[in-house]
């Protein structure tokens, strides 16, 4: 199914891009209308819209999918509480650039550990732009076995720092609706779906904490000196976990940790990076006041230079 409200193909303005981009404090010089020329070596003669972005995109349409095929229901009575998404990078999108949505058609695991799950496929003119799977389940399917139990109180430690006795990151956000709403309309969906004030509806999307990744990953590199202009790094894929009860549950003003482990090399054989290109993976978490995790993440990136050599 492509596009689920229409068959209309979808923009992004730099408007957009500059909306959501400034909703999650997204300082990457890739989605800046002029910061993009001082990233040498630039390959996309422009900006381009963030990953995430991207993938909120997804998730609204992913959304009107359920509702139409009356698969909400289907997921509640699975008790089908994490939504998993799975997305590697191939290229990028650029302002005004046409894109489609394509959405499969669902398929439903049942038994021991029953899976709801839809491959996905984003679109430009030229080809792929992302592709990958969104799956509900019962447990998250990704990082599941790091046991965050024993993280100290997060409350009073100073942000943009590191977490005593580990080597995790700590970046503090808070739930700001107006952000959410935002980042909704930069990501072309429907505010209205999310919030509400005349209902009393206060509902974060899943892709709006998790897109403040993007920010705790640049406050890390620009704590450690990186130079974001002669070495820039790209995302070649996103692997996330998040609680959808806890998400429910987010009110304005809530506090998100999120933490950032060290990088990990491995190695790459798809997406934007080419076959042998190495790639740095981070363990990335969102952890709610109390200790609660909202969400786990893998999130892959390469550096430009490798990638432009490899072609």
């Amino acid at each position: 199914m492509t596009n689920s409200r229409n068959h209309a193909p979808f923009r992004f303005t730099q408007l957009h891009i500059d909306v959501a981009r400034n909703a999650t404090d997204d300082f990457n010089l890739f989605h800046d209308q002029n910061g993009w020329q001082r990233i040498r070596g630039n390959p996309f003669g422009g900006p381009i819209a963030l990953g995430f972005q991207l993938e909120c995109l997804i998730e609204e349409q992913l959304r009107l999918y359920r509702e139409i095929h009356d698969e909400v229901d289907l997921i509640n009575e699975h008790g089908l509480r994490y939504s998993n998404y799975q997305f590697s990078f191939a290229s990028v999108v650029k302002p005004n650039e046409e894109i489609q949505v394509e959405i499969k058609k669902s398929q439903l695991k049942t038994g021991e550990s029953p899976l709801l799950s839809n491959r996905v496929v984003l679109r430009n003119q030229q080809g792929i732009v992302l592709i990958g799977h969104k799956k509900e389940s019962q447990a998250p399917l990704f990082l599941a076995d790091v046991d965050m139990s024993t993280l100290p109180d997060l409350t009073h430690l100073p942000d943009r720092s590191t977490i005593p006795g580990t080597e995790l990151f700590c970046k503090r956000k808070f739930m700001i609706t107006g952000n959410a709403k935002n980042f909704l309309c930069g990501s072309l969906a429907d505010q209205a779906a999310w919030f509400d004030v005349l209902e009393d509806r206060v509902r974060f999307p899943e892709m709006f904490p998790a897109a403040l990744i993007s920010c705790a990953l640049l406050e890390r590199a620009f704590k450690l000196a990186h130079d974001f202009e002669k070495a820039p790094m790209v995302y070649t894929g996103h692997n996330i976990s998040l609680d959808r009860e806890l998400a429910k549950s987010l009110k304005s003003n809530d506090i998100l940790h999120l933490l950032v482990s060290p990088e990990g090399d491995i190695s790459a054989d798809k997406g934007l990076s080419g076959a042998g290109v190495s790639q740095y993976l981070h363990h990335c978490f969102g952890i709610l006041q109390g200790g609660a995790v909202l969400f786990r993440a893998e999130i892959s990136m390469a550096p430009l230079q490798a990638i432009l050599a490899d072609e």
